[in-house]
């Protein structure tokens, strides 16, 4: 079958199988390898994207699912050189050890803060759960998180 998604603001058309999903799409046709795949069962939150501005853990999605919607991935929050202000948070905080969750982590981060702009740590825990982290504490990632919120709403460190 064939899908037609609008991947990071470019509308990418493709050949699929019916099974094939969101994650397999992007890493496969698109080319975009920032989305990993971790448990493909929904446990870890790596291969987590926006979906319509939601965050979504695209092992959980087909292709054909996202036909006509916006998917933004890892790939497109920068602008150019440019870091989104939670891909800059992630790394002045130190929100990484050996970046495999970190793509799902951030983009998971991105729909929290949208979604609640002013977050408390519980709030970020909370939003988080669903990611998970094999190397770190969570601490600086929650820091992270709360420097980018506080960023984005004017109130920067």
């Amino acid at each position: 079958m064939q899908v037609s998604i609008n991947v990071n603001g470019e509308q990418r058309s493709h050949e699929v199988e019916d099974r094939t999903l969101l994650v397999q799409y992007l890493r496969e046709d698109c080319g975009l390898t920032g989305t990993n795949i971790g448990c493909d069962t929904t446990s870890c939150g790596a291969c987590t994207v926006l979906l319509d501005g939601e965050s979504v853990k695209s092992c959980t999605v087909l292709a054909a699912q996202a036909e006509g919607h916006d998917v933004t991935t890892i790939e497109g929050l920068a602008d150019g050189e440019e870091l989104h202000p939670m891909q800059r948070a992630f790394q002045q905080k130190h929100g990484l050890q050996c970046g495999f969750c970190t793509p799902g982590m951030v983009m998971a981060s991105v729909s929290l803060v949208e979604e609640n702009p002013n977050p408390t740590e519980a709030d970020v825990r909370s939003g988080l759960e669903g990611n998970l982290c094999r190397c770190t504490g969570y601490h600086n990632i929650v820091e992270a998180v709360l420097t980018a919120a506080k960023e984005k709403s004017g109130a920067a460190e």
